[in-house]
């Protein structure tokens, strides 16, 4: 799911190899002993270009890098390596696991020693505010946030009669004012003009649905926020009434039959934040299509305001380099790398200098393949209204192990909301109690 190297990633990378030797320059020198420094990553990151010039930069730095599919393959990954020790120099951590990673911070490494404080200013402040554990601590540099658009299929949108150019679909689903009602009265709309599926699997839309809420699996104060909430019950029985509208395809999530429903017409639109803009161009292509197979992206998403991902890069204690790795954390997160992992993947940018670098609101490779939609400003104008939800040490396992198995039983057509429902009450007193 990877994309390739850009070309742009060389210059950038370059200048900001002279931009981490201004800001560090109070920091000691680094060893001219030969160091591997070991990364461990996941999903489509943009990040994997950069490493060479960073060797190229750093003659006695060698980057072993390791990329792990999934966000939740990289979280069992995580755990496991957690409890044994074996964690990398650099260690890519989801937004969705901070309420466990928070409940070992002491396990990463103070970035304050390096440097943390006075670069602060350069990301967006709850993006800092996310990564600071509650003795202060920083323990992350930010990459992306996960500003969420609407991708859809102009080729497909034309078929049944829908409008295509992308401020048309953006009224269309009621634009600053965008309901979830709307989105499934457009999906009904759809399906009854073409008799196919208008989304690919609930599963994405409950996620974007329960990230724009104010508070989500938890309460601010820490505490559950599932059972008896009559928010997220009505939104699960209404996806139940959508998929028995003959709504979702459900598609197998992550693969869609290797790319191929991104090209054949299974579904219409999708659940966009930028970095899955990424995977939507890379599994086109894997499914034999390209940028005229029809996909766009619109300014609009269905309830407001959603934040679905996002990462930090941290530095287990258990490093040897400790130094050396917070160093090469901090200049891939500098701005011209950050606008290169845009450019290669679609990470919108948590450092604020990026999110307006024309090298992010500009065309590129990525936009051509959107139907040269502007991605990086539309993405801007969603991260407008985003504020960062609290994620509680399960977050991750209820999202998928406690709302998986009824959304594959819902999708499936085998149960109905009701039933789903109390399945996934009954599997988060099984799983937390």
């Amino acid at each position: 799911m990877r994309l390739s190297r850009r070309t742009a990633v060389v210059a950038v990378a370059g200048a900001a190899s002279l931009a981490l030797v201004m800001t560090g320059c109070s920091q000691p020198a680094a060893s001219d002993g030969p160091i591997e420094l070991t990364v461990t990553t996941f999903g489509t990151m943009g990040l994997d270009g950069l490493y060479a010039q960073y060797e190229k930069d750093h003659p006695n730095i060698t980057i072993k890098a390791t990329n792990i599919d999934t966000g939740g393959n990289a979280l069992t990954d995580w755990k496991t390596k957690q409890a044994s020790g074996g964690l990398p120099d650099v260690q890519a951590v989801e937004e969705g696991w901070l309420g466990s990673v928070m409940e070992v911070s002491d396990t990463f490494t103070d970035l304050r020693d390096y440097g943390a404080t006075d670069l602060a200013s350069r990301w967006v402040d709850w993006k800092v505010g996310q990564a600071t554990d509650s003795k202060g601590r920083v323990i992350g540099y930010g990459t992306d946030i996960g500003p969420e658009g609407l991708c859809y299929n102009s080729t497909l949108f034309a078929a049944a009669g829908l409008p295509t150019d992308r401020a048309d679909v953006a009224a269309l689903f009621g634009g600053a004012t965008a309901t979830w009602d709307k989105f499934f009265e457009v999906g009904k709309q759809y399906h009854a003009a073409t008799g196919k599926a208008f989304y690919d699997q609930s599963g994405f839309v409950w996620n974007a649905f329960v990230n724009e809420q104010k508070e989500g699996y938890y309460k601010k104060d820490g505490s559950l926020n599932i059972e008896n909430n009559a928010t997220l019950k009505s939104f699960w029985l209404q996806l139940a009434d959508a998929q028995k509208a003959g709504l979702s395809a459900n598609s197998a999530q992550w693969d869609w039959g290797g790319g191929a429903s991104f090209v054949d017409g299974t579904f219409a639109v999708f659940m966009c934040p930028g970095w899955m803009l990424g995977v939507v161009k890379g599994k086109t292509e894997a499914g034999g299509g390209s940028a005229t197979s029809g996909w766009d992206f619109a300014d609009v998403f269905p309830g407001g305001y959603a934040n679905w991902g996002g990462t930090f890069l941290t530095v287990p204690t258990t490093s040897k380099h400790p130094k050396e790795a917070a160093e090469l954390a901090a200049w891939l997160t500098d701005t011209p790398q950050e606008v290169a992992a845009f450019q290669a993947a679609g990470t919108f940018p948590s450092v604020k200098a990026a999110q307006t670098d024309p090298g992010v609101t500009g065309p590129n490779d990525l936009s051509k393949f959107f139907n040269n939609a502007p991605i990086g400003t539309i993405l801007g104008s969603r991260a407008s209204g985003v504020v960062a939800q609290f994620k509680g040490p399960d977050d991750a396992i209820i999202q998928e192990q406690v709302f998986g198995p009824p959304r594959s039983a819902l999708d499936a057509g085998t149960a109905d909301g009701e039933t789903t429902w109390n399945q996934a009450i009954d599997l988060l007193h099984q799983l937390l109690g």
